[in-house]
């Protein structure tokens, strides 16, 4: 069964009393059973956001409990048994999501140098148990995408199922034998167009700019690839652009101009960005079952989801490809496409 903590994607907001500059917020999240039982796992990841905020990275502040922890156990008696749930307390991130503002090609470059600087800067991280980010089978992991073969029933016997069907071959022949070719990571794991917070500001000529003030959500953190990473990045700003095939070039010119991919990287990234997709749209359809009140929320990828990836696969990986590196070429010489 998949360890799904999207499937209630509303922490509990906590306003304290005003202070001399006035109230402050809090988030709360409470961790459900299954996620509650790793409890090293969530102090990694409180540790990595902990790390970014004093990078520089406009991540929440994690608040200690009073013996100096930033987690606490809580456990509740349901009245057949008693369960155990462990509590983080965050501060309040302004800003809104991506996906209510119309994305731009400087917004789209910005996320892709946003992307590459969390990995970069991850490679300094050091914590006695950061062995437990290698989640082999982590269903959210790019590398683990054969897994969906075990939910695709979630789909019905149609063309989606074929075309992920489809998918997962290509992946298995084309992607898994060719991982050791790629660079290992930290990878977030999941800057998608809810969980990376903007604020606006005027430019020069008076028109709106949008800046990076939050990123939400370590949830999904693990070892992966730099290129995974991108690939992500990708996908979740495709759903919000109207033009959803000339994403790719200007996310992966803000990647590139970090971290420049090698050939072997960049000959996955097609792959990869219709893997996750695939993940994506797959493990939605299997969570509606188990949680059909949740449909909305979790069926906001396949409002243009399957469109994207099908149009990715008419097209044709050489297309897509000639599309996104031209684009990102173009930044070279300080002419975007």
């Amino acid at each position: 069964m998949i360890n799904n903590h999207r499937l209630f994607p509303n922490p509990l907001s906590v306003r304290t009393k005003d202070s001399t500059d006035g109230p402050i917020e809090y988030v709360l999240k409470i961790s459900n059973t299954e996620t509650s039982k790793h409890p090293d796992l969530i102090e990694v990841q409180s540790h990595i956001i902990v790390f970014l905020k004093a990078a520089g990275f406009p991540t929440a502040s994690v608040c200690r409990t009073k013996g100096d922890n930033t987690t606490s156990l809580v456990s509740v008696d349901s009245g057949s048994e008693i369960k155990s749930y462990l509590v983080r307390l965050l501060t309040y991130l302004p800003g809104r999501p991506i996906a209510e503002v119309p994305v731009s090609p400087q917004l789209l470059y910005g996320i892709g140098r946003l992307a590459a600087k969390l990995d970069k800067t991850l490679e300094k991280f050091h914590h006695p148990k950061l062995n437990i980010l290698h989640r082999e089978n982590f269903i959210w992991n790019l590398k683990n995408v054969p897994l969906l073969e075990k939910y695709l029933y979630a789909l019905g016997e149609n063309q989606s199922q074929k075309i992920v069907e489809q998918v997962i071959q290509l992946f298995k022949e084309e992607v898994m034998t060719k991982l050791s070719l790629f660079r290992e990571c930290i990878n977030h794991g999941d800057l998608n167009d809810y969980n990376i917070l903007i604020e606006s500001s005027k430019s020069a000529c008076g028109d709106a700019e949008y800046q990076v003030s939050g990123i939400l959500d370590f949830d999904d953190m693990s070892y992966g690839y730099y290129v995974f990473e991108v690939a992500i990045a990708i996908m979740y700003m495709m759903i919000e652009s109207k033009n959803p095939i000339q994403v790719g070039g200007h996310v992966l010119a803000g990647f590139e101009s970090i971290i420049p991919l090698t050939a072997a990287e960049k000959g996955a990234l097609f792959l990869l960005v219709c893997s996750r997709f695939c993940q994506s749209l797959v493990i939605a359809a299997y969570s509606c079952q188990l949680y059909p009140e949740n449909k909305d929320y979790l069926m906001s990828t396949a409002k243009t989801g399957w469109k994207h990836l099908q149009q990715m696969l008419d097209m044709g990986q050489k297309a897509v490809e000639e599309i996104w590196f031209e684009t990102a070429k173009s930044y070279e010489s300080g002419i975007s496409m």
